[in-house]
């Protein structure tokens, strides 16, 4: 199993004027601590379950490539895109670019959209779900063609483009590598079997079922079920008598029992950067042969 991190929360003790320091610091340290994957989250205000909606939020993919800058081994992501917040050649596009700049470390994490709110207050067309869910599954087909040897015009419901130019193409082979994030069994699970390399899943107790649901899909579409890493977001409360280093990788155990082979974790006071240290001392190796 592998540890990636996830970095939700960006109000830090020094404010923004230390900011750029810090996270510099938090993606060297998750790095040298043994984390796979160091992602953000895609979104332009604060989600309501980590704080209030003022606080500090960075624009995802200008943060991630300075992330880019300061490492040279961790996969790099949003954790996950909402399909309609960019025009989706534009999205390929900037995931190409972070991939080139990376050195190939770039993956493209997507799902559907859901908080309205940031949307309605930055002017950002939010449609009902169904139709995000078109629009997703248009987003990935797009990035999917520009990653290939066909430039031609793509005519979807939703998107027309006259040309699906992208140069210079990505370093990723064949291409970044596509997350679709959500447990959603009709519509979301069968993108993943579709389209993607990875899935994202919450870990409840129904994951097993999502899993199995998942590889129905697979087999409905003609897809290898192992061919798609399936990944699961776990915050590590580090160091707190609930979640104790023990009990986590115990927790995690039974994950992986089920097919899990990545948990992005995030972290509390992560600023300090010994939780992190935490991490890779306790917990990576101890996972890594499960």
């Amino acid at each position: 199993m592998q540890i990636g991190l996830q970095i939700p929360d960006l109000t830090w003790p020094e404010g923004p004027a230390g900011m750029a320091r810090t996270l510099a610091d938090i993606s060297r340290t998750a790095e040298d601590a043994g984390f796979s994957h160091v992602a953000l989250m895609d979104h332009f205000f604060q989600i309501p379950h980590v704080g209030p909606i003022d606080r500090e939020m960075l624009e995802a993919y200008t943060a991630l490539g300075f992330m880019a800058a300061h490492t040279s081994r961790v996969k790099l992501l949003t954790l996950v895109t909402g399909a309609v917040y960019r025009y989706p050649g534009v999205l390929a596009k900037t995931v190409s670019t972070l991939d080139v700049l990376s050195g190939g470390r770039a993956w493209l994490g997507i799902g559907a959209a859901w908080m309205e709110d940031e949307a309605r207050g930055l002017g950002i067309p939010f449609p009902p779900l169904a139709e995000r869910f078109e629009r997703l599954e248009e987003a990935v087909q797009i990035a999917l063609q520009m990653w290939s040897d066909n430039d031609g015009p793509y005519h979807g419901k939703h998107y027309q483009l006259e040309r699906t130019l992208d140069s210079p193409r990505p370093l990723s082979t064949p291409h970044p590598p596509i997350m679709i994030g959500g447990s959603g069994e009709k519509k979301t699970l069968r993108l993943v079997a579709k389209y993607a390399q990875a899935c994202n899943l919450i870990p409840s107790p129904a994951i097993a079922r999502k899993l199995e649901v998942l590889r129905q899909h697979c087999e409905d579409v003609g897809r290898d079920y192992d061919e798609i890493e399936k990944t699961a977001f776990v915050p590590f409360h580090v160091g707190d008598k609930p979640m104790e280093p023990e009990k986590i990788i115990d927790f995690l155990g039974r994950l992986g029992a089920l097919g899990i082979q990545t948990v992005f974790c995030s972290v509390t006071d992560i600023w300090q950067l010994k939780p992190l240290e935490l991490v890779g001392d306790k917990i990576i190796p101890a996972v890594a042969e499960l």
